[in-house]
């Protein structure tokens, strides 16, 4: 017996999804393009993808994503970002654009790394990308379009011994809560699975 279609999602003005590696983040997000590419003729889907080119695995992976986003969702535009997201966001909104942002972990390491070269001794302090995270709430709130955003939730494990890794997990989940805070909704991802966490759409 042949399983009935999905119903389509209903799109968010404004969605965060939190998530675990490989918990199925992304792939909840290019549902949510696809839905909306469907639900209307005239529309767009545009992903500012964060993630910085830096090695050859980092290279396979974002050439992997980008073939595999082609594959679900071919309509859909890709810019690189890994910096000026807040620019990015005023630069691309637009009433029947929805843009895709992946993923604000990605951004947050390369705003505290930025003047750092990546090394591993490099400070990290939310306070270092504070004015970058308002402009980013900023432009989440003064959206044309609905957005969705992706990050990680990476606080659920055992505290890490590292200063610099402990201050980045410190970070991230202010940062999250933050963009929580902004968003109409927020899906937390486990296991492929979305589990609604808000939802004031």
């Amino acid at each position: 017996m042949l399983e009935p279609a999905p119903l389509p999602l209903v799109v968010a003005r404004s969605e965060l999804i939190v998530g675990g590696q490989k918990s199925g983040k992304s792939r909840r997000a290019e549902m949510l393009a696809h839905s909306w590419l469907a639900g209307a003729g005239g529309r767009q889907a545009v992903l500012v993808a964060t993630a910085r080119r830096s090695d050859e695995e980092m290279d396979a992976r974002i050439e992997r994503h980008r073939h595999d986003r082609a594959c679900r969702v071919p309509t859909m535009a890709t810019i690189e970002e890994p910096l000026e997201l807040a620019a990015a966001i005023g630069r691309h909104t637009g009433p029947e654009v929805l843009l895709v942002v992946d993923c604000l972990t990605l951004w947050l390491t390369n705003l505290l790394w930025a003047d750092h070269g990546h090394a591993a001794s490099a400070p990290v302090a939310l306070a270092d990308a504070a004015p970058a995270s308002a402009a980013l709430l900023e432009a989440i709130g003064a959206a044309a379009g609905p957005i969705v955003l992706v990050s990680n939730e990476i606080g659920l494990g055992v505290i890490p011994m590292g200063r610099e890794v402990r201050a980045f997990v410190d970070a991230l989940g202010q940062l999250n809560q933050q963009v929580a805070h902004a968003c109409q909704r927020v899906t937390l991802m486990a296991a492929g699975l979305p589990l609604g966490l808000k939802d004031a759409a």
